[in-house]
């Protein structure tokens, strides 16, 4: 990866309806910061990461009142209705600042507690193949429910990962396979579905359990106590 550069790509134009309130989940404050700055300056932190680029919904009040700015902030552009819109903005965004082959690691606005081990290790290892990206092997029993939640049945669990971010891969390939899927009318939960669309095996990279996206309210608890550990152990 010598001639390669890896660039991050935070997608932070949802509304978070799970988790309630006026605010969306990317503003709410995390250790003195809103969650999507602490995000981003764990991803700009990480050696190997050469800058970011954001997506914000048009006319974000919250992003608009922040005025924030940073030299490794490369770039802010207005994201789409779904998640894959607002990313393939991003990426046509950032057209002329990358070369085809860069690698852009494409991270959740709400996951701040993503470890510089585990980028670096995603960094090494999906940089070896055709990309990859963070997860972590399912160890709850999984059950399988009809439409009045009643049990049908229990699936073996070997070979189940939840999926987790930075997912990376090839700016080039990305944009290619995100155009494609939107052509096609597939549906696409991640980059990675997309990738997988067009014949690509990403490589699952085993991450960290404190990497959780924040959804509930909960979560924020959690992340709090998972962020000031991790910022007291660096």
């Amino acid at each position: 990866m010598k001639d390669e550069k890896c660039w991050a790509v935070v997608p932070a134009a949802g509304v978070g309806r799970r988790m309630g309130g006026n605010i969306p989940k990317q503003y709410l404050e995390l250790a003195g910061e809103t969650v999507l700055v602490r995000t981003m300056e764990r991803l700009a932190s990480c050696p190997g990461i050469s800058g970011v680029f954001l997506g914000v919904s048009a006319g974000d009040p919250f992003w608009q009142k922040m005025s924030f700015s940073a030299p490794w902030l490369k770039s802010v552009c207005e994201g789409g209705d779904e998640r894959a819109d607002t990313v393939s903005r991003i990426l046509d965004d950032m057209s002329g600042t990358v070369q085809q082959h860069d690698w852009v690691l494409v991270h959740d606005a709400v996951r701040p507690c993503v470890g510089h081990k585990d980028i670096q290790r995603l960094m090494k290892l999906a940089g070896q193949e055709d990309g990859g990206l963070l997860g972590r092997p399912i160890t709850d029993t999984v059950k399988f429910v009809d439409s009045v939640d009643r049990v049908e049945k229990t699936i073996s669990r070997q070979g189940l990962w939840r999926a987790q971010t930075p997912q990376m891969f090839r700016y080039g390939e990305l944009q290619q396979a995100l155009l494609n899927a939107k052509k096609k009318g597939l549906i696409v939960t991640d980059e990675a579905s997309a990738m997988e669309y067009v014949g690509f095996h990403p490589l699952m990279v085993a991450g960290s359990s404190e990497n959780i996206k924040i959804t509930v309210p909960g979560d924020l608890q959690l992340a709090e106590v998972f962020f000031q550990g991790q910022e007291s152990g660096s």
